[in-house]
């Protein structure tokens, strides 16, 4: 199970990595193999195949994986009851509108991650990862640069942005060349 990791976690001591803030803010993606009770590899599976059947209507990921696993090591329940505007034309009252705002804060506040930043990924510009995977591969570097399992996440990431018509763009929501 791949897990989000913030902060240093050992490379301080590693003479080609250098921060002028102690590593605050950086995110690292680590794979454990041995991570994750059944349910929670069933959540992040069921993510992941939700993703995949809406990939042409929803671009982004929206962090799905992250959100999960920084809920969950809070124990976050969401306690605020939702509010539901409908197509009628009701009216929001300020009532309504503090419920919504006081729910959205309390998520919001809660996926806040310990360095004080809102992890996030970068899914949009496609001219990063793709390239580098067929540089990687011509060059007979891909084995050594990415594990088994960057490799297979790396191929899931190329594949699930993948436009309607078989090409890429330059970003998810482009339309191909």
């Amino acid at each position: 199970m791949w897990k989000l990791k913030i902060g240093d976690y050992g490379t301080k001591n590693d003479p080609y990595i250098f921060s002028t803030n102690n590593f605050a803010g950086r995110q690292i993606w680590e794979f454990d193999p041995d991570a994750g009770s059944v349910e929670e590899l069933a959540e992040v599976e069921e993510a992941r195949l939700n993703y995949l059947k809406n990939r042409f209507n929803v671009k982004n990921s929206s962090d799905l994986l992250w959100q999960i696993q920084i809920l969950r090591e809070k124990k976050f329940k969401q306690t605020i009851p939702q509010v539901k505007i409908g197509d009628r034309g009701e009216e929001i009252t300020p009532e309504i509108a503090t419920t919504a705002l006081r729910r959205a804060v309390n998520i919001f506040s809660a996926l806040q991650s310990s360095h004080g930043h809102w992890p996030a990924d970068n899914s949009g510009p496609l001219f990063f990862n793709t390239p580098m995977v067929i540089c990687l591969y011509i060059t007979g570097h891909l084995n050594i640069i990415f594990s088994t399992e960057h490799r297979k996440e790396m191929l899931r990431y190329i594949c699930n942005h993948k436009n309607e018509d078989g090409g890429w763009g330059l970003h998810v929501v482009w339309y191909c060349f």
